[in-house]
């Protein structure tokens, strides 16, 4: 009887070193420049599917959690962006190479809107707009967040949403509640939290929730988010600003 014991037990415990060895998979590869295919350190990898991330080290080297079937996002400034798929050849052979291609960059024109002011105090109140934008500082970032919650007629404005079924909030926060669930999954790797700290293109957003570009313009619209927030927030506080919208969403909806 000891025997059979000591036999299942190993089994038992084999087993789950085999479960997971393959629950917890991991993909290697180097990401070097199209042009003089030197190493690029410092790239980022996201894992769209288990939004996990990874930055490339001196030799532009990485490592990042993957299964089979999994999308790699790389981003670097200067570069044009990749998304791979993750193979079984890429995880038996152990490593890949994987290329940027330089973005050809060309400055664009630069229009400055200015205000006509006399310099009469009375006078020059009147001339510039008045932006009712609630707005609270996080210690460590050096923009200021907007309450889009504490906005005037925030509350209504989601609360109209909800109950007419044409409206655009409502269609895309009941279409996308897969997308929707990650938000929070998103902010938990710092890896991923510290790129989009530093990005203000909404391209890492865009594919992580599967919309455009318009469309997060349109959702921070109907959450009463002002267009000075949506134009100068990075991508962050946009992460932020969606998932409180969609946290009020689900409590009105119940």
């Amino acid at each position: 009887m000891r025997y059979f014991t000591l036999i299942f037990l190993f089994f038992f415990t084999t087993t789950l070193f085999s479960q997971d060895l393959l629950t917890k998979k991991k993909v290697y590869g180097t990401v070097t420049n199209g042009t003089t295919s030197l190493a690029l350190p410092n790239a980022n990898i996201i894992n769209i599917n288990k939004v996990k991330g990874s930055t490339t080290d001196s030799r532009g080297s990485f490592e990042i959690d993957a299964d089979v079937n999994d999308t790699l996002h790389i981003t670097m400034i200067g570069f044009q962006s990749l998304r791979v798929r993750v193979t079984n050849d890429w995880i038996k052979n152990g490593s890949a190479k994987l290329i940027l291609t330089e973005k050809a960059i060309a400055l664009e024109e630069v229009k400055i809107k200015r205000y006509n002011l006399t310099g009469y105090l009375e006078v020059d109140t009147k001339l510039i707009p008045e932006e009712e934008n609630f707005r609270y500082s996080i210690s460590g970032l050096p923009a200021a967040y907007e309450m889009g919650d504490r906005s005037p007629n925030a509350f209504s404005r989601v609360m109209n949403s909800i109950f007419n079924p044409a409206d655009m909030l409502y269609n895309f926060f009941g279409k996308k509640p897969k997308e929707l669930r990650r938000l929070k999954e998103m902010k938990k790797d710092d890896t991923v939290k510290n790129l989009l700290e530093t990005k203000f293109d909404r391209e890492t957003i865009c594919i992580l929730l599967g919309v455009t570009k318009n469309e997060i313009a349109e959702i921070l619209q109907h959450c009463n988010y002002s267009e000075a927030f949506i134009q100068t927030a990075n991508d962050l506080q946009i992460l932020d600003a969606i998932s409180q919208c969609y946290e009020q969403y689900k409590v009105l909806k119940k």
